[in-house]
């Protein structure tokens, strides 16, 4: 019988999911789901998810995912477990940077920088890995969209201070919010207040490429540290000499942002190169469960069958 495998990329801003055969032959168009809630546990959530797209008359045998937040505590045993009534008899479950990495350079050696609302960048050399940030948005996610939404938000409140800041921002934040010196408690008080300010990414990256002088320092300090994180990837995997790298996620959209990391992660591993990512986080969580065994990071995701 024909492997129907279930593919899910889930992220703090959305799923998205796929049916496809064993040779990754899509069935079906791609399914959009919602976000994975990194602060409610993950397993039943993604259970939630691909219980609902078998329960709509598509019968899976293999779910393969790619999540943000996943800890030592999600394991594929426990997902496979509430998901064996129904007919799976393998999970594949690995962080996002895994498939991320997948998505954009397929099973050759290099480093990905994956950013959307967060950020986490995987490198991968001929014998090791290495994971570098991904450490949320209070500990970590220098350069994510998160972390220039954030930036942008306080350009605007500096301004409005008069302690010199983004104006462009300012008007933003009246727009959305009416009276700025309210704006902060409006934002504590949403639970999805990561994602939101995340949102605010793009009027930064927009003023930032109008001449916004606060914005475009934004966009470059943001360049800067997923530079540093793509950098320290290379060489904790051994991969200076002959570098490639590739990004995903919205802000590189932006080609001050894309100009800025290729420049500066060049000053830091001479003759890197940054290539276009060959497909997205779905395509990488698709191809997770047919990577062939003895590659680098299959150490870096969990499988269960029963």
């Amino acid at each position: 019988m024909n492997e129907r495998i279930l593919a899910l990329d889930c992220g703090q801003s959305g799923t998205r999911g796929r049916l496809t055969d064993a040779a990754g032959e899509p069935l079906g168009g791609d399914l959009d789901l919602p976000a994975v809630r990194t602060d409610l546990p993950v397993v039943g959530q993604l259970a939630g998810f691909a219980s609902g797209i078998i329960d709509a008359g598509h019968p899976v045998d293999t779910v393969s995912l790619g999540v943000t937040g996943l800890t030592e505590a999600d394991r594929p045993e426990n997902l496979l477990a509430l998901l064996h009534a129904r007919g799976v008899s393998r999970v594949v479950l690995a962080h996002d940077s895994v498939t991320s990495y997948l998505a954009a350079l397929g099973a050759e050696p290099g480093v990905v920088v994956a950013s959307g609302t967060g950020v986490v960048t995987l490198a991968v050399g001929a014998e090791r890995i290495a994971r570098v940030d991904g450490w949320g948005y209070i500990m970590g996610d220098a350069g994510s969209g998160w972390w220039i939404g954030r930036e942008g938000l306080a350009a605007g409140m500096r301004e409005f201070d008069g302690r010199g800041g983004s104006a462009g921002m300012l008007e933003v934040i009246r727009r959305d919010f009416g009276d700025p010196p309210g704006a902060y408690m409006v934002l504590q008080a949403d639970p999805g207040r990561v994602q939101r300010v995340a949102s605010y990414a793009r009027s930064v990256l927009d003023l930032a490429a109008t001449g916004d002088a606060a914005c475009h320092d934004i966009v470059v300090r943001a360049a800067g540290e997923l530079a540093d994180s793509a950098a320290t990837g290379l060489r904790l995997v051994g991969e200076v000499t002959v570098a490639q790298a590739s990004t995903l996620g919205g802000i590189f959209r932006s080609p001050l942002m894309a100009d800025s990391f290729a420049e500066r992660l060049e000053s830091r591993i001479p003759g890197a190169r940054v290539l276009p990512p060959r497909g997205e986080g779905l395509d990488g969580a698709a191809l997770l469960a047919r990577l062939p065994g003895g590659h680098p990071l299959r150490v870096a995701f969990g499988e269960a069958a029963g």
